[in-house]
């Protein structure tokens, strides 16, 4: 595979709007040279040549924003060429936001006015006054999710602040919207620890059916949880932890079905043993899983290593039964699987070279993971990243929005370790029998049934946990 440093893509293309003569070799000169500046067209309005000048907007993906601006100055240098204006596409997309609230009836004259607002919403306010479960279908809060954050640990971004988190925010309420059909909305939060975030949601909550938890360091991440779950009577989910650790279980389903493993007789070890590494931890441990073994930057997580948190000392007495120590390379040899959720290029070849037959490797640390598929070629039985420009992504939008979808659906109190296993074991059968294979062990997610399929589910596991009101 080429080196993506220098790779274009969408994220980075810009939109030239220019005035072009009517003359021959206007159009290929532009072309040629957006192409020698190392840009790649990715679409050019079509038009027909008439008159002297030609108005057309060009979509050309760049690298980074220098190269965006050397692909400019190469257009402004060129004879017969007018360059109008230009925009990077992708902050033009989040002008004014990106998602927006909608009316869901008319109000056109008195008699709707009167329905929808003063005095006919006077009935419903004293029904739900009598009986506060009527608010699960009588407002928004049977179909809308709060998405909370502090800003602490942005992505790959770390401690950006509320309103620089913002767009992440929005950008998983759209997901949320597209892909199961709920109300999302990103509140993000100026506060200055994991309490003021407890305090504020449990406030807000009567607004919500559910709350998804973003982008909080850890372990504040593992408190607000907790506390949320226990105070609130309304589906707390924190998708960095579980929404990872569904995906992760799903794509290794169907790994180990390629190289005949059982789940129960492999060893796993994770790098990483933060929100998404705990969580990973404990879903492997209800999925079955034979021998989890825990790393982060100081080795391997053991029962009576010190100086551990709440969570790390959880995972600590509930893996690692054979009480290895030592750095990531001490503990990999002769391991079946590889889950990375820490840092680029921890793992190294010789480290992939010690593991077992046929080893699994999910470097998923964004954007840059712990190995790349490339230097593992051909050592590697299935390989999967966090990215999308390789096979085998694993992406939270498979999980989250039919999971949500599933706990409204249900009326459920709480998203239980059932309902995440139902939701993993439903992605991984999305992918059929027939089209598994070592580059397509998880679905796409632009597959819009996933969600359908996660969904029912996650209703049905919410049921059978017993978690759903009457």
């Amino acid at each position: 595979m080429p080196d993506t440093s220098n790779a274009t893509s969408t994220q980075y293309s810009i939109a030239l709007k220019v005035s072009l003569a009517n003359v021959p070799g206007v159009l290929g000169r532009l072309t040629t040279t957006i192409g020698e500046t190392g840009g790649n067209i990715f679409a050019i309005e079509g038009f027909v040549a008439k008159g002297p000048t030609l108005e057309r907007e060009i979509v050309v993906n760049c690298s980074g924003v220098d190269h965006q601006q050397q692909i400019v100055a190469a257009v402004e240098t060129l004879e017969d060429v007018t360059l109008i204006e230009w925009w990077d596409r992708t902050f033009k997309m989040h002008e004014g936001g990106k998602i927006e609230v909608l009316p869901l009836c008319p109000v056109g004259d008195r008699d709707d006015l009167s329905m929808a607002y003063t005095p006919g919403v006077a009935r419903v306010c004293t029904a739900i006054a009598n009986n506060d479960s009527l608010a699960d279908e009588l407002t928004i809060r049977k179909n809308t999710v709060a998405i909370v954050s502090d800003g602490t640990a942005v992505l790959g971004l770390g401690d950006i602040g509320a309103k620089a988190a913002m767009p992440v925010m929005e950008g998983k309420a759209l997901l949320f919207k597209e892909f199961a059909g709920v109300d999302a909305f990103p509140i993000c939060l100026d506060v200055a620890t994991p309490e003021e975030i407890v305090e504020t949601v449990v406030r807000l909550a009567p607004t919500f059916g559910g709350v998804n938890l973003e982008d909080i360091a850890a372990p504040g991440a593992f408190y607000v949880e907790e506390e949320l779950k226990k105070r609130l009577d309304i589906p707390v989910f924190h998708d960095d932890q579980h929404g990872t650790a569904v995906v992760a279980l799903a794509g290794l389903r169907n790994a180990l079905t390629i190289v005949g493993k059982n789940m129960s007789d492999v060893s796993v070890v994770i790098s990483g043993v933060g929100a998404a590494g705990v969580a990973i931890g404990k879903i492997l441990l209800g999925a079955g899983v034979g021998h989890v073994v825990g790393v982060d930057s100081r080795g391997a997580i053991y029962d009576g290593r010190e100086n551990l948190n709440d969570m790390k000392q959880w995972f600590a007495k509930n893996t690692n039964q054979r009480g290895l120590q030592g750095a990531l390379s001490d503990v990999i040899a002769d391991a079946d699987v590889f889950l990375g959720v820490s840092a680029p290029g921890v793992l190294s070849v010789d480290d992939v070279t010690s593991m077992a037959s046929d080893p699994i490797v999910f470097a998923m640390a964004n954007p840059d993971p712990e190995i790349l598929p490339e230097q593992v070629e051909g050592i590697v039985r299935v390989m999967a990243t966090g990215r999308s420009d390789y096979p085998n992504q694993i992406n939270n939008v498979l999980a989250f929005p039919g999971i949500f979808r599933g706990a409204l659906d249900a009326k459920a109190t709480d998203i239980t370790e059932g309902m995440k296993l139902a939701a993993a074991n439903a992605i991984a059968e999305s992918v059929l029998p027939a089209d598994l294979s070592e580059n397509n062990i998880i679905p796409s997610v632009f597959d819009r049934e996933v969600s359908v399929r996660v969904a029912a589910a996650v209703a049905e596991a919410a049921i059978a946990d017993g978690v759903t009101r009457s």
